[in-house]
């Protein structure tokens, strides 16, 4: 995970996972369901104390690969709300997920940053 410098509170991940199979993304589900998959089991697991609400999923393809980008809105332990941007995607029998996240009040700054950023997450 890397933090931004000036704005510690925002940062970014890419989470590698093996997948069973030759698997595609759409074999996992749609876009709605596999955002939901992952809002239970990445972005506010179980005991973690947070919340997430899935606020929007889409598919789009990049160059023969599909993606599933995914926008959730998540409320911490404490209270404090977050808003987090990921994109999804299989390559060589594995998942790869990059999220980018900030501070609700900082949302509104950056979201086209945000949505720069996670248009340009691409596999091979």
């Amino acid at each position: 995970m890397f933090h931004d410098l000036v704005e510690a509170t925002e940062d970014v991940s890419v989470v590698i996972s093996p997948i069973l199979g030759e698997k595609t993304l759409t074999d996992l589900g749609t876009p709605t369901e596999v955002g939901y998959k992952l809002s239970k089991n990445v972005i506010a697991p179980p005991d973690s104390g947070r919340e997430a609400e899935l606020v929007n999923a889409e598919a789009r393809e990049y160059k023969t690969k599909m993606y599933y980008q995914l926008e959730y809105a998540v409320k911490l332990a404490d209270g404090r709300k977050r808003h987090n941007l990921a994109s999804v995607a299989i390559s060589r029998g594995k998942l790869f997920t990059m999220n980018i996240s900030t501070t609700e009040p900082r949302w509104q700054k950056v979201n086209d940053k945000f949505e720069q950023v996670i248009n340009s997450f691409s596999v091979y």
